[in-house]
């Protein structure tokens, strides 16, 4: 038992750790080779206060149960389901990155410029979000994988309401940018966050 618990750990240890190097590495290098070093800071890492005691808080939940009830952190199937929506919701965030190019930033644009084009080809002619909806996907993922219940609905519940927000005050200045055009798209395709119009 004290073996098939202590290789559950560090598979899920191990998977969580990679998971989060990979996507914030990745995020960097992603915005260093679309806009160039200087237009890019560490912010581009998307590591905030928030994120990290969230991240930190997850971990504690992990560590508590782990001791207290290790039991709930056998359910492979949970734990490889998780793993698979961190695997996809990685694809969906990069695919957008990578569609979109210098259209893709990590902060709302409110001033039109001139390489700025409506992109609705590729995922995005999917979703219009792909970029939030890979980053629900991957987030809610990572808790799962850990077989976390309270950080799994925590992230979900707070993940969820962030993008929420930011999606009506983004499409605001979409709109202005793109009109009707922009005003068709939303109308034909959903946003990407569940409940989110």
């Amino acid at each position: 038992m004290t073996e098939i618990f202590s290789y559950t750990a560090c598979r899920q240890l191990s998977q969580m750790v990679a998971a989060i190097i990979f996507f914030h590495t990745s995020e960097y290098i992603l915005a260093v080779g679309i806009h160039g070093r200087s237009n890019v800071t560490l912010k581009s890492l998307l590591i905030s206060k928030n994120y990290l005691l969230a991240m930190i808080l997850s971990f504690l939940e992990y560590f508590l149960e782990i001791v207290l009830c290790p039991s709930l952190k056998e359910y492979w199937w949970v734990s490889q389901t998780g793993l698979a929506m961190v695997v996809v919701g990685e694809i969906v965030r990069k695919l957008a990155i990578i569609t979109a190019g210098r259209c893709f930033t990590h902060l709302i644009k409110i001033y039109h410029e001139d390489h700025h084009h409506l992109v609705t080809h590729g995922v995005y002619s999917f979703v219009r979000h792909p970029g939030y909806s890979g980053f629900l996907m991957w987030a809610v993922g990572t808790q799962i994988m850990l077989c976390n219940p309270i950080s799994t609905i925590a992230f979900a519940v707070v993940v969820w309401h962030f993008f929420a927000e930011r999606i009506p005050y983004e499409e605001y200045f979409l709109r202005q940018f793109f009109g009707h055009e922009y005003e068709e798209y939303a109308n034909r395709v959903s946003s990407g966050v569940p409940f989110v119009k």
